[in-house]
């Protein structure tokens, strides 16, 4: 099973100081530390002029993995994706 999209979603991050890397999301209240990065996609060639370039993080939790975005012009972080860890263990 893949990332099912979500309607985006605007969340706090915190992020390594020195990489900028996710560490922390903070979603209504509540605390979700980033166990790793699974993958990083750079989107600073193809992006609509309106939203700008993004990066886009895959971050593995403890619930399961999120689609974490990073628009640099409005400096938003977004979830956008979003797999459960049950949907991933029955799939295996």
């Amino acid at each position: 099973m893949s990332l099912v999209r979500v309607q985006p979603i605007r969340v706090s991050v915190r992020t390594d100081w020195f990489t900028g890397t996710p560490r922390e999301i903070l979603v209504d209240g509540r605390r979700i530390p980033v166990r790793r990065v699974a993958a990083v996609r750079r989107e600073v060639a193809a992006f609509s002029v309106a939203t700008g370039p993004r990066t886009i993080f895959e971050v593995v939790t403890r619930k399961g993995r999120i689609a974490l975005t990073f628009r640099h012009r409005s400096r938003d972080w977004l979830i956008e994706g979003y797999e459960a860890e049950t949907a991933r263990s029955s799939a295996a």
